[in-house]
């Protein structure tokens, strides 16, 4: 429940559907099914290791956060503006360097800092870090199950959008680029609470 709440792949179904509203079926899934993947295996990196990583590069979770939020602030902007990327809406003239750059969105925005984000780390970190061999596999374990389920929701999401059609989609896509705009600006601001603050 804690990752449930944390990663909230039901808030996160608009958000995929609105980097992909213009990518085929096919598409569609590979980017679900990367982008999971890749979640899954940041998650499962820093569950094993994350204090190991933080200090052999001298990270620290605030600037972790900042720089996560400002991802997620720029990316939201984007969306707001209703501006198109090469690398949501490829071209015509090379389907196959196309698809890859449309396949490219399934590790950022979406795989990180969304999907697997400051937060998902830091709580992974802490499930973990009991020493116990039964919490790191109870927390890998649990985090497969919700990116299975997450999965399942941005697939029969598609659905979703054959019921209220492209304009309404569109109004959806500026709508959620605000909201992830907010959510950058939220992250940044507690990255600096995190540096600066009292502890």
């Amino acid at each position: 429940m804690g990752f449930f709440a944390i990663m909230n792949p039901i808030a996160n179904v608009p958000v995929f559907l609105s980097l992909t509203r213009d990518d085929d079926g096919q598409t569609t899934a590979l980017i679900a099914l990367r982008s999971l993947l890749i979640a899954f295996l940041i998650v499962t990196l820093f569950s094993i290791a994350g204090k190991l990583i933080f200090e052999l590069f001298g990270l620290t979770l605030p600037a972790f956060r900042i720089t996560g939020g400002l991802i997620v602030f720029l990316v939201g902007i984007h969306m707001l503006q209703g501006n198109h990327s090469s690398l949501q809406h490829p071209s015509e003239k090379d389907k196959k360097k196309s698809r890859e750059s449309a396949l490219g969105v399934a590790v950022s925005p979406l795989a990180m800092p969304i999907l697997a984000g400051p937060g998902t780390i830091a709580t992974a970190m802490n499930f973990s870090s009991g020493g116990g061999l039964m919490e790191l596999v109870v927390t890998i374990t649990m985090f497969a199950v919700l990116c299975v389920l997450t999965y399942l929701l941005f697939i029969f999401g598609e659905k979703f959008v054959v019921y209220i059609g492209t304009s309404a989609l569109g109004v959806i896509t500026r709508m959620m680029g605000l909201i992830l705009a907010v959510l950058g600006t939220q992250m940044v601001i507690e990255g600096i609470k995190g540096a600066f603050g009292p502890g």
